[in-house]
């Protein structure tokens, strides 16, 4: 399904055709303590069976309580660099000596099942894929201050005050960069869930509604 052969299309054109042939994928993006997972949680809950989340790959080492092929497919560095440089990755970039990428395999695997595909990528990836023709839509997640996205990372107690520093000084980035016009389709300020989850939901209606409406979607 979802396959259109143009010519002698490569790989990576191929798997474009079929992201273009369905529902249009989403891209969430945002700095970590922004509050993605839970918005992204209560959208998958409610949507059972309509979006598909493509499981990014990493070669950091698994938080407490993270399973692999689930929240990452955790890889060594070496066999990452080996599938980037054989052009298996849509998008990838480095970030505190750790490398995160979207494989082409990931988001096929979520269109094979005629589902929405669900990319969480940062703002290099978002930046990579606009070079693309995926045509997803584009969501920027942000907290509202930097004292409370500080706040939010420290109560997680997961991050060194070095690692800390670095995710703060990389979400100032990103949250300025994101106000270039045209880069995301909505930005969300996540300080009530409720009225944020509203807005991310209300944005995805008109793709759900494609997936509800497929005479052939798995039941």
């Amino acid at each position: 399904m979802f396959i259109c052969f143009i010519g002698a299309l490569r790989s990576d054109e191929i798997i474009l055709e079929q992201a273009m042939a369905g529902p249009r994928p989403v891209v969430i993006s945002g700095p970590s303590g922004a509050g993605k997972s839970t918005l992204l949680k209560k959208l998958l809950k409610e949507f059972d069976g309509v979006f598909g989340f493509s499981v990014s790959h990493t070669t950091r080492s698994p938080r407490p309580g993270e399973e692999n092929g689930r929240d990452y497919h955790y890889v060594t560095k070496e066999d990452m660099q080996a599938a980037i440089a054989n052009g298996e990755f849509i998008e990838n970039a480095e970030f505190s000596g750790n490398i995160y990428g979207t494989s082409k395999a990931a988001v096929q695997a979520v269109q094979a099942k005629n589902l929405i595909c669900i990319l969480d990528i940062d703002m290099q990836g978002v930046q990579n894929i606009k070079r693309t023709d995926l045509n997803p839509i584009y969501v920027s997640i942000q907290p509202p201050s930097m004292d409370i996205l500080e706040k939010r990372l420290r109560d997680r107690k997961t991050e060194s005050d070095e690692s800390l520093q670095k995710r703060l000084h990389a979400a100032k980035v990103d949250m300025e960069i994101s106000k270039e016009p045209g880069l995301f389709d909505l930005v969300i300020i996540n300080d009530d869930l409720d009225v944020a989850y509203g807005k991310l939901k209300d944005a995805l209606l008109e793709e759900i509604h494609k997936v509800n409406d497929m005479p052939t979607r798995p039941r």
